[in-house]
């Protein structure tokens, strides 16, 4: 397990490297909070949550990985697949189910106090992937070592998806310019940073859309998709209050429903 941390923290440093190169090179909108604070803050709650981990929860879904497969439990198990056929199948399955805890985090009132705090950051980057209350990653973690009980997913296919979760979070959060064209053909498949910049509109049918975080086809599928902000990328106003009234908190739960029937 040590060797798979050490896996996952090369890929989350490597990535944080090129998106942070990426948006200085390359900005795709002017930011307005002073860059060093939010990094301080955001960077800072990372190693928060990384302790709250090690001293709050029992296992991990890696750890539950290893315990299924020891006693042939989920699934997957019983299925015999080939391994990359498994790995296929795991982040497939896990993609849809994290898009599903997004979207209850949304809608649930309470939920949705531990969630805003990931949208009360004023500007978008890289290091916004990575700020969440440490109660959601909590709660986080506990979905997935359920899903990886009930599945049986192999500790592989475990490291390889958290490590497609944390990469594309920093990648679809990243305040780098992609060339429009190159944006529309990769949202079709996987969520982009202007597609997910949607998500963290003031405007609060923007900020109840795009829930995805790897593939974007849940989104489409669920009628949650929002090609692009009201305002246009360079006047989107980003970040909300981290508290707010009753009265707002029922007009969020109401916005948060799929588009279906508007």
């Amino acid at each position: 397990m040590q060797d798979a941390e050490l896996i996952r923290l090369g890929f989350f440093i490597t990535t944080l490297a090129l998106c942070a190169v990426w948006e200085w090179k390359i900005p795709r909108k002017v930011l307005t909070q002073n860059k060093a604070y939010r990094w301080l803050n955001n960077l800072g709650l990372i190693g928060f949550n990384s302790i709250c981990l090690s001293l709050l929860m029992p296992i991990v879904a890696l750890g539950m990985a290893h315990y299924a497969e020891q006693h042939q439990l989920g699934l997957f198990n019983q299925w015999q697949l080939p391994a990359i056929v498994e790995i296929f199948a795991a982040v497939i399955i896990l993609d849809f189910v994290i898009y599903l805890q997004h979207l209850v985090f949304h809608r649930v009132p309470w939920l949705w106090r531990l969630h805003r705090m990931h949208h009360a950051d004023q500007d978008i980057d890289v290091t916004t992937g990575t700020r969440f209350h440490p109660l959601e990653i909590l709660l986080s973690m506990w979905i997935k070592i359920a899903c990886t009980l009930m599945l049986g997913i192999s500790p592989l296919a475990i490291i390889v998806f958290e490590i497609v979760l944390n990469v594309s979070a920093m990648f679809n959060h990243s305040n780098g310019y992609l060339p429009l064209k190159l944006d529309k053909i990769l949202r079709k498949i996987i969520v982009t940073p202007d597609m997910h910049r949607v998500h963290h509109s003031v405007i609060r049918q923007e900020t109840h859309s795009n829930f995805g975080f790897f593939l974007s086809i849940w989104d489409r599928l669920f009628h949650t998709y929002r090609a692009q902000p009201k305002l246009g990328h360079q006047q989107v106003k980003i970040g909300i209050p981290l508290f707010q009234s009753a009265k707002e908190q029922r007009l969020d739960s109401m916005l948060s429903q799929p588009f279906r029937n508007r």
